[in-house]
């Protein structure tokens, strides 16, 4: 439970207890591209500056959710409500033993010391969060500056917006120095067509540079479900499409993850095991499989250990 010193945010959803387990088998070695890590608040205390106060959801609980989906490594990415206070992540990762990388927050004033203590540790990207809800107006010149300092390492950057957003954002993720990552396909309105214009728009922005894309958060996404519980297999039949065209069309550049613990959910809080059910409804052949949870995520994070 969290720390009494910070009462969770009203309405706040605890993570799924007690998860299925799948009926799907991942591939060996299959990589969790997205999930995070919270507190615990009473070792390492939220920002002041956090939009919202979650429920402690500690490295334990990851890794003991990984090994019960049948999962080999996970890619933990930072939480706003840790802000660029990177300590809880830094311990998750040396906890893991090489079998996790991060995705870190930075500011463009970091040292060059902390930017290699954060890559000793197996950080290998940051995240640039453009979701309003979560954030307050994002700087883009100090943004620049960020991306500038961590080309060298050979790290990547990982946005999150909402598809509305995407054609006033467009020219300035083109002109970042490293490789993108697409967090949860860019938000798309589910009720629209993945053959319409704004589904369209978001395709070649990902054809045209060096871009990769998690098809992750079917349950952040979905209008019409049906939701994962109650060992319901044919979930979010909604984002389905979206998420199979992205699929088939970049079978090289996307990735999977659980978002667990899954921040902010105020409908429902999705069963685990059916969220790794949901994955052959999006990757439809064995080949598809293994790039999406196996070659493509140790390609991006465990490069030296790739085939």
């Amino acid at each position: 439970m969290t720390d009494r010193s910070f009462p969770v945010t009203p309405g706040w959803l605890d993570w799924y207890r007690g998860p299925s387990v799948p009926r799907f088998t991942p591939p060996p070695g299959s990589v969790d591209a997205h999930c995070h890590v919270f507190g615990p608040a009473a070792d390492f205390p939220f920002a002041p500056e956090r939009k919202y106060t979650p429920v402690d959801a500690s490295k334990h609980d990851l890794f003991a959710l990984r090994d019960h989906l049948g999962l080999s490594r996970n890619v933990i990415v930072q939480a706003t409500c840790h802000g660029a206070d990177n300590s809880a992540l830094v311990d998750a990762l040396r906890t893991a033993g090489g079998l996790a990388r991060g995705v870190a927050t930075v500011r463009p004033d970091v040292s060059d010391e902390e930017l290699r203590r954060l890559h000793e540790a197996g950080v290998r990207g940051v995240r640039f969060n453009f979701v309003r809800r979560l954030v307050d107006a994002v700087p883009t010149e100090a943004l620049q500056a960020v991306a500038r300092r961590i080309a060298p390492l050979g790290w990547h950057v990982v946005l999150y917006f909402e598809a509305a957003d995407l054609p006033g954002l467009e020219r300035f993720f083109s002109s970042l120095p490293v490789p993108l990552v697409i967090d949860h396909m860019g938000r798309p309105d589910v009720t629209g067509s993945p053959d319409g214009p704004e589904f369209a728009r978001f395709l070649r922005f990902v054809e045209a540079g060096d871009v990769w894309v998690k098809v992750s958060c079917p349950e952040r996404l979905t209008v019409s479900g049906p939701r994962a519980l109650d060992g319901e297999r044919e979930a979010y039949q909604d984002v389905v499409p979206f998420a199979r065209k992205v699929v088939d069309t970049f079978t090289d550049r996307v990735l999977w993850g659980t978002d667990w613990p899954h921040p902010n959910l105020r409908d429902h809080m999705p069963d685990d095991g059916l969220l790794v059910d949901h994955i052959p409804h999006v990757a439809t052949t064995r080949d598809r499989q293994r790039a999406l949870l196996v070659d493509n995520p140790m390609r991006l994070y465990w490069p030296e250990e790739a085939r």
